[in-house]
């Protein structure tokens, strides 16, 4: 079995791939990548297809030893990348001989840094995907050190790419919004917040959920409580505190609290990498 073995886990360093689809009726979130254009293109670098497994590491952190020779790459958050102590490419393909520690930093700017590795990362799949749901506990669990993970045989050619099209992490966060489904739950005076307000992202974030500090969206007093109703990526769930909280990849798929509006799946890469004090606005959508 091709293996590499883990060093150093980092803070939060998760197995993700494209997630689990098709699989919301029964309870269970996408998860999968929270950077897909980081996921694709670190698994291009390597040779590997768009959604193989990949490393997602929150604020870097992560240590690898190479059971055998591997070609690695590392992309989404930039950061030091190190082979036995001596500087490699970030961005790039990475031969990385036997025996050798390949070891990420913490990011320069930005929050999480995903690593692939020719094969792909061959933890057993589960309904499909091998990516770690936080929420609901499936897939492998968060990396641990002495685990080996299995990696799979290389399928493709690595690939040298320059310049690389990622945007980089957000100075400030802006995200589109489409109103409702319950829109109607709010005053004039909350929607005139929502266009002019600016909030920051809470150290509270997780996969589950980009939660966010600043002004209060308050509902109106008349509406009372929801039954559970379903739950899409980027929904906005205002809680009864009034903060509101963007749905990432590990959401829950029902939920009681009033959606005010979604955000464009395009958008949210960015949440993926805003960094807890990252200022943030919504521009409602014109359609």
């Amino acid at each position: 079995m091709r293996a590499v073995e883990v060093v150093r886990p980092g803070p939060l360093t998760t197995v993700q791939d494209g997630g689990r689809v098709g699989v919301a009726a029964l309870g269970v979130p996408r998860a999968g990548a929270l950077d897909p254009g980081a996921l694709r293109l670190v698994n291009r670098l390597v040779g590997n297809a768009p959604d193989a497994a990949v490393l997602e590491a929150t604020l870097g952190g992560v240590a690898l030893r190479a059971l055998e020779p591997v070609l690695v790459a590392v992309l989404g958050a930039p950061a030091p990348v190190l082979v036995d102590g001596r500087a490699v490419a970030w961005g790039a393909p990475v031969r990385v001989p036997t025996g050798a520690v390949l070891a990420v930093g913490a990011p320069t700017s930005g929050l999480r840094c995903y690593l692939s590795v020719a094969g792909g990362f061959a933890v057993p799949p589960v309904l499909g995907s091998r990516s770690t749901d936080l929420l609901a506990g499936l897939g492998p669990a968060p990396l641990a050190a002495g685990q080996l993970l299995p990696v799979g045989p290389p399928t493709g050619p690595p690939c040298w790419i320059d310049p690389l099209p990622l945007p980089a992490p957000p100075r400030e966060l802006l995200l589109r919004l489409d109103l409702g489904p319950r829109a109607d739950w709010f005053g004039p005076g909350a929607l005139r917040t929502l266009d002019s307000g600016r909030w920051t992202v809470s150290p509270a974030s997780n996969r589950v959920g980009l939660r966010l500090t600043g002004p209060l969206l308050e509902r109106l007093p008349d509406r009372g409580e929801l039954p559970s109703e379903g739950m899409v990526l980027g929904a906005v769930q205002v809680p009864p505190d009034g903060l509101p909280v963007v749905f990432l990849a590990d959401h829950p798929t029902t939920g009681g609290y009033p959606v005010l509006g979604v955000v464009p799946a395009g958008d949210l890469a960015s949440a993926a990498q805003a960094a807890p004090g990252t200022p943030v606005r919504f521009t409602r959508s014109m359609r």
